[in-house]
């Protein structure tokens, strides 16, 4: 067997860390608890159950693709480095004054997220750039001396520089940087015109920050894995998933990892897309929820939709603008605190609330008997009869239905005068409706209609609660691929070699500079295609090219894709009436008479994906044979139903399974209400849909 066909793929989330072995067409996965004080421990009992299971030895790896949440759990906990800024006199508080946007508008107690650096830490010098680049005021070395000296003195282990409009000319940033290395030589640094030269102070500065904050402690943690690994047998390329769905080097990571901080939702994202690829799907809501939060995207013609900015730790549950914004490339998605591990309260208005804050994996749910004495989703699932005490993590965590009961009667229970599976169930359609209407939102901000979509959904938790948020979301049909309870790892097998890069250019329409144009994007695709090859030196490389546009005076700017003859041959009129049609999409019309201007030049670079095989839909055959039963609470009802339980393994092409029924796995369980079916597919998804249209389209409504 070559071992270049053999890939490990390793995500670590909240909760569990998921490991899947790629060899001879084949996946084998496992799920191993997270090991917070050294996540490699956790990576590495992964790697030797996967390759026990098929008995190869780990020096058979030919390739690791990883992706974490270490990042964006460090900065949510603030647990980085001490770390200094160095910006534009009179800019020093940027990262605190914001913007003028009010998140809660009525809120008169309104309260803003801390910046992730104090004043004390924050420190200026005397420069000053114009917006076209031009120098107002020139850098004097000798300043920045003294300030290395001030810095030195008070033991900063990173620093981040972010100076006005160094997107647009970075001599003042290098300079600091260069007289940092010669007198901090130990001491890491991140200029923000390479972490994200882009418009916009406040986001460039705070992406910079979080950049440096984070640095020594990414940069520990990757030499730390690729040693382990090594020592283990797999000395083999370890490449890192980043936040824009694509591949990049350990080596580049360690240097940029504020491009990691969605880097395991965005695996997951590309798992959906590849399943919507395979079966046709052109409209897909992936949904994906693990065990600390539940990720929403949308996938239009296979492809996630993508954003330059996103916000991290909100702090208003969740709300858009109370969170710490970071600009890099980023598949689009929302985040909400509702995963397997979410735990509950009452209010003081006697109302259910569930997360964000999450038990993880220690000490996890009150069932895993780690010591959590609070309710999570993962207990009232357990209690409403979703989950098999015994079968849980492939019978590798054992859970307990009497310690959940207990929890959820100490903490919901007696506060609102319910039993254990009355407040079990309050908690599920608490947290499930928190994930309809973020689903909701999120589809009616991107102009979309979720009853014309497919719902793809993975993630551990995922399958126990699809088919309830597609009833009340009025979606017809959802897809439960195999190995739906390690989507992200196996997305991390599916995506390509990417880098995206970016340019703040600002151009109206009317002084548009065609030769300016072409060469910003000649040197963007030689920047992007020069990282790729990097990572892949054999590889065939594409690029994707896109302008951000927006009227006269407005805010903020709309995507607009141009093809590869439209950025070679750059005509102000294609791109004004390319815009046009995309704002009249989005917002139902265009701006008669508005002049248009460009502010950001993209160019995406990334290696030819294969071929994907279209499967043909199954036909319903016959009904599955259940192994058991057992009483499960269907929610629509609001009341147990007897389930049958059929395992997921002994499903042939074109099985049918009527609900109520549970179809059962190591790495989750898919719950099936009274008012769905599934069907079987060539590829072993799982496709689930009303009866009533099961019954329009076969004629075949047959139960177990």
């Amino acid at each position: 067997m070559s071992s270049s066909r053999t890939r490990l793929g390793v995500d670590i989330g909240g909760t569990f860390t998921d490991v899947v072995l790629e060899t001879g067409g084949k996946l084998h996965s496992t799920k191993v608890l997270t090991t917070y004080a050294a996540p490699e421990d956790a990576i590495i009992e992964g790697l030797h159950r996967v390759c026990g299971k098929v008995g190869i030895k780990p020096a058979a790896i030919g390739q690791v693709i990883h992706g974490t949440t270490l990042a964006t759990n460090a900065l949510i906990e603030r647990r980085g480095a001490k770390t200094a800024f160095i910006t534009t006199k009179g800019f020093r508080d940027v990262i605190e004054m914001r913007t003028e946007s009010r998140f809660e508008q009525y809120d008169l107690n309104l309260k803003l997220p801390d910046p992730l650096l104090p004043r004390n830490r924050r420190y200026v010098v005397s420069e000053r750039m114009e917006a076209t680049g031009k120098v107002l005021i020139p850098l004097d070395r000798h300043e920045v001396e003294a300030l290395v000296d001030e810095l030195k003195d008070a033991g900063y282990d990173s620093i981040a520089v972010g100076l006005l409009h160094a997107y647009v000319n970075d001599a003042h940033e290098t300079l600091i940087r260069d007289v940092l290395a010669e007198k901090l030589p130990g001491v890491m640094v991140s200029i923000s015109s390479e972490v994200s030269p882009q418009i916009r102070e406040y986001e460039r500065f705070n992406t910079t920050i979080a950049n440096a904050y984070i640095k020594p402690l990414m940069k520990s943690y990757l030499g730390r894995l690729k040693d382990r690994l090594a020592a283990e047998g797999a000395d083999c390329p370890v490449f890192m998933m980043h936040s824009g769905g694509g591949i990049m080097s350990l080596e580049s990571a360690a240097e940029f990892p504020v491009r990691l901080v969605e880097s395991g939702p965005a695996g997951g994202a590309i798992f959906a897309a590849d399943i919507a690829a395979r079966h046709g799907l052109d409209k897909v809501l992936s949904f994906d929820m693990g065990g600390t939060t539940a990720k929403i995207c949308l996938i239009r013609n296979y492809t996630p939709k993508t954003a330059r900015v996103f916000e991290v730790a909100r702090t208003y549950r969740f709300k858009k603008g109370s969170g710490m914004p970071i600009s890099i490339p980023v598949i689009d998605m929302v985040e909400i605190g509702a995963g397997g591990g979410s735990l509950a309260n009452v209010d003081v208005l006697n109302q259910i609330r569930v997360g964000p804050e999450s038990a993880g994996s220690e000490p996890g749910p009150a069932c895993y008997g780690r010591g959590g004495e609070r309710p999570a989703v993962t207990d009232a699932d357990l209690v409403l009869g979703k989950l098999e005490p015994d079968n849980f993590a492939g019978g590798s965590i054992k859970l307990h239905p009497d310690r959940s009961g207990a929890a959820l009667h100490a903490h919901i229970g007696e506060r609102l005068d319910l039993d254990a599976t009355e407040a079990a169930w309050g908690l599920a359609e608490v947290v499930d409706e928190n994930m309809a209407n973020a689903a909701r939102v999120h589809a009616v901000e991107n102009g979309e209609d979720l009853s014309e979509y497919t719902m793809i959904a993975f993630g551990g938790a995922a399958p126990l609660h699809a088919a309830r948020l597609c009833e009340k979301m009025g979606i017809d049909r959802c897809l439960v691929p195999v190995g739906a309870g390690v989507g992200s790892a196996i997305g991390f097998l599916r995506a390509r070699f990417s880098f995206e890069a970016n340019r703040s250019v600002f151009m109206k329409i009317g002084n548009f500079d065609t030769d300016a144009v072409k060469t910003l994007f000649r040197e963007m695709e030689e920047e992007a295609r020069a990282f790729v090859r990097s990572c892949d030196a054999g590889a065939d490389i594409l690029a994707e090219h896109k302008v951000y546009m927006r009227y006269k005076g407005q805010g903020w700017e709309i995507p607009v894709q141009l093809t590869a003859q439209q950025a070679a041959n750059p005509d102000a009129e294609t791109y004004l009436k390319l815009f046009e049609a995309d704002y009249a999409r989005l917002f139902g019309r265009s701006v008669e008479g508005m002049e248009a201007e460009i502010t950001v030049w993209s160019v995406n670079a990334f290696t030819r994906p294969p071929g994907v095989h279209r499967l043909a839909p199954a036909r319903a055959g016959n009904a599955a044979k259940a192994s058991a039963s057992r009483a499960v609470f269907d929610p629509a009802l609001g009341k147990p139903v007897e389930a049958a339980i059929v395992e997921r393994s002994g499903l042939a092409t074109g099985a049918t399974v009527a609900g109520p029924a549970l179809v059962t796995e190591d790495e989750t369980t898919v719950v099936l209400p009274s008012s769905r079916r599934c069907i079987a597919q060539s590829d072993g998804t799982l496709e689930i849909t009303t009866k009533s249209s099961a019954a329009a389209g076969t004629g075949d409504n047959a139960n177990v």
